[in-house]
């Protein structure tokens, strides 16, 4: 009788210990913290990197995320759609860019606030993109030009 009521305390101490780290886990992926939001459209050129759940940050601080992306199949832009957290007002003339957070690390895109005093509501479209760099490319550029100043 004794080792049933041990072995009832040390089951119910394990699911203490798995609720509260499921507990915490959930606190900081942010999944149940229902903040309410406006959603702006960007344009890019390219969004390589980019997938939907991305980070969208201003001034290192994510502010929200990227929730669509989509080809423009009659101008070959990439449409985003970004999800920006109410009480953050970006302003109108603002630039979104694509960013990356180190040779190895995840895209992400980053908003730099303009000086304007008119600010962007939910459904406007921020204009000024600039588009995701390509490590590869620049990469093939240096050394196709290194090549060329040899001969």
């Amino acid at each position: 009788m004794k080792e049933n009521v041990v072995e009832t305390i040390l089951g119910a101490i394990v699911l203490l210990g798995a609720a509260s780290f499921l507990f915490f886990l959930s606190q900081s992926a942010g999944v149940g913290a229902r903040t309410s939001s406006y959603e702006i459209d960007a344009r890019f050129r390219s969004v390589e990197g980019i997938v939907l759940g991305s980070d969208v940050r201003m001034a290192g601080v994510k502010i929200g995320s990227v929730t669509d992306i989509s080809l423009d199949s009659d101008l070959y832009l990439a449409n985003t759609r970004l999800s920006v957290e109410n009480g953050i007002l970006v302003p109108d003339d603002s630039e979104a860019a694509v960013a990356s957070e180190g040779l190895l690390g995840g895209a992400f895109i980053e908003i730099v606030p303009g000086a304007s005093e008119f600010m962007l509501e939910g459904g406007d479209e921020l204009v000024n993109t600039q588009s995701a760099v390509s490590l590869l490319n620049l990469l093939i550029r240096f050394a196709s030009q290194s090549g060329s100043s040899d001969q």
